[in-house]
């Protein structure tokens, strides 16, 4: 528990540095000293002892209602992603799986190709209905995966895997197919592919924060049995845990976690794979520790491959896919290397 508590302390501390300096940067640059002042200043309890008064109006609206739930939700799914990340890791006990391995990415692309040619300009209640058809798109494919997977009560996780992966490649035909007749479409649709926070408002943080903190907060009960089934199945089972219904869970909640992120941010790869390996590195293979400090170290990655994004090119953006497999792809040919010589 001390040690859960240490590193908790020291990743939330460069969170919220990270947030001070992300929430100052961008086209228009305002200091950290004036930008720790306005967000204090929707501080209840705080806010009497700031002095703003010199701040103008612009700054306020830019930080308050631009760039501050952008780095709440870039935080938020970068949490989703990473903690997902770590069960699909723990239930197939294999280094290389990530959060899109039965088929999220490809049902919310799916889903939100189809939003994006016939109800882009749809809203409901202020959400976009492309965020909610890349949620049903990803859910969908979610469990018809583990519909196909399950024979007479139970999960074969050989089965599940290869089921996501021809649906996968099913689906990413038919977003082919589909582009080849609404070319014009085309630019949207891959840029939404490609990951991007440029949509974030405070409308979609009311809608999906809740789900990713509640999913989240229910999954982290399930770390002991984690701990337990990483041992082996037989020796889960001879412990004493139901192991198929402890997979069945898990698995749902990782699913959900993760397609609530997608919906919002699109398909940004590697922070899933990539961060429990990290935190695996420093805190050890323990998912009591691992798992709320990865979701942590998640949310810091994703913050910061964010701001990279809006600050590379300024004024323009870059998808923030972009970064996040930069990053990526070098530490995933590290694994495949490590792998030849280690078992997970």
């Amino acid at each position: 528990m001390r040690r859960t508590i240490k590193y908790t302390i020291i990743l939330l501390f460069i969170l919220l540095a990270l947030a001070l300096v992300a929430a100052s940067l961008g086209s228009a640059s305002i200091s950290l000293k004036d930008t720790a002042k306005i967000i204090g200043s929707y501080i209840p309890g705080i806010r009497n002892l700031i002095d703003a008064s010199h701040i103008s109006a612009n700054e306020f609206a830019i930080i308050s209602q631009i760039r501050l739930p952008r780095i709440i939700i870039s935080v938020l799914a970068g949490i989703a992603l990473a903690s997902s990340g770590v069960i699909f890791q723990g239930i197939f006990r294999n280094p290389m799986a990530d959060p899109y391995i039965i088929g999220v990415s490809a049902g919310a692309s799916f889903g939100a190709t189809i939003g994006l040619i016939f109800a882009s300009g749809i809203r409901l209640a202020s959400i976009s209905l492309v965020s909610l058809f890349a949620f049903a798109g990803a859910l969908g494919v979610t469990f018809l995966v583990y519909s196909i997977s399950r024979t007479k009560g139970r999960v074969s996780v050989l089965t599940l895997l290869l089921a996501g992966v021809a649906i996968s490649a099913m689906l990413s035909s038919i977003n082919s197919f589909i582009l080849m007749f609404q070319s014009q479409d085309l630019a949207r649709v891959v840029f939404w592919l490609m990951g991007s926070f440029t949509a974030a408002s405070w409308q979609q943080l009311a809608i999906i924060g809740p789900i990713i903190i509640v999913l989240f907060i229910v999954a982290a009960f399930f770390m002991t049995e984690l701990n337990i089934i990483s041992l082996g199945d037989q020796r889960a089972t001879q412990l004493g845990v139901n192991t198929d219904q402890v997979k069945k869970i898990l698995l749902v909640l990782a699913s959900l976690i993760a397609a609530a992120a997608v919906s919002v941010s699109g398909i940004i790869g590697f922070v899933g794979l990539i961060t429990p390996h990290i935190l695996r590195l420093i805190v050890g293979p323990d998912h009591k520790i691992l798992y709320p400090t990865s979701a942590l170290a998640g949310g810091i990655v994703l913050l910061a491959s964010d701001t990279l994004s809006r600050m590379v090119l300024v004024p323009r953006e870059i998808p923030v896919g972009i970064i996040t497999s930069i990053i990526g792809v070098p530490f995933f040919i590290y694994l495949l290397v490590r792998s030849k010589r280690q078992v997970f």
